[in-house]
């Protein structure tokens, strides 16, 4: 039977289904085994399971589903599809609450393999030697297609390693959000980020891309995205047009 050494039991047992989701041995969307099955898995209590389940659940990995089982959570479920994008219409601006963080129009200007710039390098831990996938798009939030307006513009940055096979076409013919994407057809998923947020001015070029003013304040948000085990697998720098949106966050 395992022992706590460093970590509480529980704990530990939190780690090793982890390592099983970080192997793929469940995928997202998928049921994982029962509290007992896992229990005489791992030679522990099934209330130990049950505690490690819950922290899994409370960070967001795992999904209970009343009278069907525990899931690997994945950002193709409605309510977690938009669980990083944080800018929402104003009140003023949304017919109904489903209106709140709808990104109605995704044009990918840019995808191309290329080194890790320094910066990006130091984000996900990688070497000036190593290639990245470089992407940029921009997003038009609105009701509908004659209403979206250019609101969004992120240029992102990806471990080439960790997604082989990506492509302008792929990302242009993908109707799945980014990252429900990058779980279906390379089986990364991101389950935390870290954000740092700054006002700033638009250059030339992201003037013209977002058709702005040249003097349109923009709120910069550079994300450091992480996949299973604090792996960083995404960094993204949003610009975002806060004239008839604004950055919501829930805290506690």
């Amino acid at each position: 039977m395992l022992t706590p050494a460093f970590s509480p039991l529980y704990s530990q047992i939190k780690d090793l289904i982890l390592q099983s989701l970080q192997s793929a041995e469940w995928k997202p969307g998928e049921m994982i085994p029962s509290e007992i099955v896992l229990a005489k898995r791992y030679q522990v209590s099934q209330g130990t399971v049950r505690k490690a389940l819950d922290a899994l659940t409370k960070d967001n990995h795992l999904t209970r589903r009343q009278g069907r089982g525990t899931f690997v959570a994945t950002h193709a479920e409605q309510q977690v599809q938009f669980r990083f994008l944080k800018l929402v219409a104003d009140p003023a601006e949304s017919t109904s609450q489903s209106d709140l963080k709808v990104g109605t129009q995704r044009r990918v200007l840019v995808c191309k393999k290329q080194r890790t710039p320094s910066g990006i390098a130091k984000a996900l831990s990688l070497k000036s030697s190593d290639q990245v996938f470089y992407i940029q798009r921009v997003l038009s939030l609105g009701n509908s297609s004659a209403e979206s307006t250019p609101t969004i513009l992120e240029d992102i940055w990806l471990p080439a390693s960790a997604f082989k096979g990506l492509s302008l076409q792929t990302l242009q013919n993908s109707n799945a959000p980014m990252y429900a994407m990058f779980e279906a057809d390379f089986g990364v998923r991101m389950v935390r980020a870290v954000e740092h947020i700054r006002a700033v001015l638009p250059n030339p070029t992201q003037v013209d891309l977002l058709k702005l003013g040249a003097n349109t304040p923009l709120l910069s948000v550079e994300r450091t995205a992480f996949s299973y085990q604090d792996f960083p697998m995404e960094f993204r720098q949003g610009l975002y047009l806060t004239q008839n949106h604004h950055y919501r966050n829930e805290l506690g």
